[in-house]
């Protein structure tokens, strides 16, 4: 396989959850609905406050193309509409629905009589009502990823298994014990693209999660599966698992700064999306729960766990047994990406692949010092920017001379961070950056 550039190679910490199979908690008694969660404009709500909504139901429609539905994630009453707090600190309009009683909280499904004779346009529907858009982050709305413009045709699907972030092991349970079923989850993409081949690619530290999947493929071809798949192994290093470096690793094609997959005849879908892609098609569900790794050296059970879109934080408590030591830091996200959260009531949304309880023993507290000009964040960045010249344009305010050393391909990853031995906030200066710069439409 090919490499990208750049990447550091942080303790990966997965220990904690990599054998443990994903559990099912309870059903919450309430959940908090934000209205955005894709990237793009917030759905519009369907329901109005004392309203009685069951589960699957749907909240709020699509407001355009790029938006995506929410569904009722409980049974019961909506018994608020207004702005709440969402894991990126953003304050977005939401709906809160508490169960009353002894509401059904099963799910109902109507799963299509006849896969086969689907076309490609229903496919896209299914998976469109559904509400699904990227769980490894992003949050893009799948039926607009897996609709390019004819200008742009897409030959390759990369299912993408890497999960790169320390902590995070939700994808690695997913191919363990859904294999089958990603492989049919990248059947339906390949029908919908007429792409020519098809990778799951996954960190050649997940040898069970390979095994697993070349298993499935062994067997599922020995049943006459026809679809052009292959798992291939991928060395590990962060961020492995962004797309454009997925893409590079393998494939060898570079996305343009500014660019999407699809200019280079890709598309990459997390493990969760295109599970979550099957239990549409092939169960007619639709996005109201997902995988979420629970973990870090303070709980007293780390788990993998299925957990209805919505539920608080201080509501996982009593299902991870709660804490043996009083956390200090809480993170949404892995360590490397995620958000550190200020309070217990912020609810899991479907970009949320795990939340990190830290101890203060876990924690190392560092002061900034000077610039030393050594490099290492130059050498690390995989998308060849220079954090440090980046970072003073930030600081002088000077957002146009940022914006034309290319802040905006900068995606978060945190490795200039990371590496940098003057501990310099590196990452806070490039989301400041970017919030900043207008990027041309």
């Amino acid at each position: 396989m090919y490499k990208f550039y750049g990447g550091v190679h942080p303790s990966a910490s997965k220990i904690l959850t990599l054998d443990r199979p994903i559990k099912r908690p309870y059903i919450p008694k309430k959940v908090v609905l934000p209205l955005l969660q894709n990237v793009g404009f917030p759905a519009e709500p369907v329901v109005k406050e004392d309203d009685t909504v069951s589960v699957g139901q749907v909240i709020a429609k699509p407001s355009g193309r790029m938006s995506s539905a929410i569904h009722a994630t409980i049974s019961g009453k909506v018994t608020k509409i207004e702005h709440s707090h969402t894991p990126a600190h953003s304050r977005v309009l939401s709906v809160t629905i508490e169960a009353q009683g002894d509401e059904d909280q099963d799910l109902n499904l109507k799963a299509p009589s006849d896969i086969d004779s689907l076309s490609k346009e229903t496919f896209l529907d299914m998976i469109r009502d559904a509400g699904i858009v990227g769980l490894g982050g992003a949050m893009f709305p799948a039926h607009v990823k897996l609709s390019p413009p004819k200008t742009k045709p897409v030959d390759t699907v990369i299912l993408n298994g890497s999960e790169c972030e320390p902590y995070l092991t939700c994808d690695h349970r997913i191919m363990i014990e859904k294999s089958k079923e990603l492989l049919k989850a990248v059947e339906i993409m390949v029908r919908i693209l007429d792409a020519k081949h098809a990778y799951i690619a996954i960190e050649d530290n997940k040898l069970s999660a390979i095994y697993a999947m070349e298993r499935a493929l062994q067997t599922a071809k020995d049943k006459g599966y026809k679809t052009p798949v292959e798992v291939i192994s991928l060395g590990t290093k962060y961020p492995q698992g962004a797309e454009k470096q997925v893409i590079k690793a393998v494939t060898n094609r570079v996305v343009p700064s500014g660019g999407l997959p699809a200019d280079v005849g890709c598309v990459v879908f997390n493990v969760g999306t295109a599970y979550a892609i099957y239990e549409a098609v092939y169960l007619g569900k639709p996005l109201i729960e997902r995988v979420v790794t629970i973990t870090g050296p303070c709980v007293r059970e780390p788990m993998n766990l299925w957990v209805r879109i919505g539920t608080r934080l201080e509501a996982l408590a009593s299902v991870f047994g709660g804490f043996v030591k009083e956390p200090k830091k809480v993170i949404i996200g892995g360590p490397m990406m995620g958000v550190a959260q200020y309070a217990m009531d912020i609810p899991i949304t479907k970009g949320v692949g795990g939340v990190v309880f830290l101890s203060r023993d876990n924690i190392v507290e560092s002061v900034e010092s000077v610039c030393i000009r050594c490099g290492r964040c130059i050498e690390v960045c995989p998308m060849g920017l220079v954090p440090t010249t980046l970072m003073y344009q930030v600081k002088l305010e000077n957002f146009t001379a940022s914006g034309d050393l290319g802040i905006a391909d900068c995606f978060e990853c945190g490795a200039c961070a990371y590496i940098c031995p003057a501990k310099i906030p590196l990452l806070d200066y490039m989301k400041y950056g970017k919030s900043k710069v207008v990027v041309p439409v």
